[in-house]
């Protein structure tokens, strides 16, 4: 049998019949290899995430441990994060029972951004390479450290000279971390 887009989304986005048929346009669309997967070469041909300095972190994003190719599914559950909080109870995740896009769901994205090393830590190191990737050589390299110094004195109220998750919720402002909307 065939799955329908709206099939494999029924428990994962609140999107509409019309925004999910857009959106698996887009990824038949970037599927260059026309297998029902992406690889990291589709998502790099996209120009918002080719000039994003982040955009390598944000494309690791959509691939699980160890894999390759993302397919529609994995597409549409990292796309996810992206969205508003609103009506996110039709959003769960079925591992965690919480949202997506949860406040907590979208700081989790956003510090795995800068896990590095994926050690459920942010050292001054990685918060240095993040920070080099968003500014390039516009800052020196003693300002860099300077603010990365700063950042981790304000976030780790461990003395580990690191930010966890727990710490990092505390520092991000109240306000969502990123958000899209489905335009129809």
């Amino acid at each position: 049998s065939v799955l329908r887009p709206s099939t494999l989304l029924c428990l994962c986005v609140p999107v509409s019949h019309s925004q999910i048929t857009r959106l698996y346009s887009r990824f038949h669309s970037l599927d260059k290899g026309e297998n029902g997967a992406l690889s990291r070469e589709d998502f790099q041909r996209i120009p918002e995430l080719a000039i994003n300095p982040l955009g390598d972190r944000i494309i690791n994003a959509f691939f699980p441990e160890g894999e390759d190719q993302a397919n529609f599914r994995g597409f549409m559950r990292t796309l996810a994060h992206f969205r508003p909080v609103e009506d996110n109870e039709k959003n769960k995740d079925l591992t965690s029972g919480e949202p997506l896009n949860s406040r907590t769901n979208k700081l989790l994205f956003a510090f795995r951004l800068y896990d590095l090393d994926r050690d459920d830590k942010i050292s001054r190191d990685e918060l240095l390479q993040v920070l080099r990737m968003m500014v390039g050589v516009n800052i020196s390299d003693e300002q860099l450290g300077s603010i990365a110094d700063r950042t981790i004195q304000e976030a780790d109220t461990n003395g580990d000279m690191c930010i966890s998750f727990s710490e990092f919720i505390k520092v991000m402002p109240g306000k969502a971390v990123f958000e899209f909307h489905f335009r129809e």
